[in-house]
């Protein structure tokens, strides 16, 4: 067998593998999974563009809120109820802003998931954007 970056590693064994991957379900969705959600009406989440508020404003996932990562405190959330799921995301992969927001919201005992890709792979999805505030 060829020895490379890939393969000299060995990969782990099925059981683990599959553990591991379904847990990734349990952190992050995707862009199309956020939109056929969106476009039922009751998503069942919160959907946060947890860029600035400039960034938000020339561009964003509709139905999206702005929410800033650095602005996610507990009495800034309090308006929403303890066990609303917030779905997250930022620019794109590029960006780390979502993980950011994930982890201030976890930190606060918020249920939360990434939408992986951000606004980058919502656009490449070939989804549109709404503008403004």
């Amino acid at each position: 067998m060829a020895k490379n970056s890939v393969t000299s590693v060995p990969a782990a064994d099925s059981e683990t593998a599959h553990a591991h991957f379904q847990s990734e379900f349990a952190f992050e969705t995707d862009c199309a999974d956020v939109y056929e959600a969106m476009k039922a009406g009751d998503p069942g989440f919160v959907l946060v563009d947890a860029r600035g508020p400039v960034q938000f404003a020339t561009g964003h996932v509709p139905g999206a809120v702005n929410i800033p990562h650095g602005k996610m405190i507990e009495s800034k959330m309090a308006v929403y109820p303890k066990d609303t799921l917030f779905v997250v995301y930022c620019d794109g992969p590029h960006c780390n802003g979502a993980s950011r927001a994930a982890l201030r919201l976890s930190s606060l005992g918020r249920p939360v998931k990434k939408m992986a890709g951000g606004l980058h792979g919502w656009q490449l999805d070939g989804y549109s954007l709404e503008h403004g505030e």
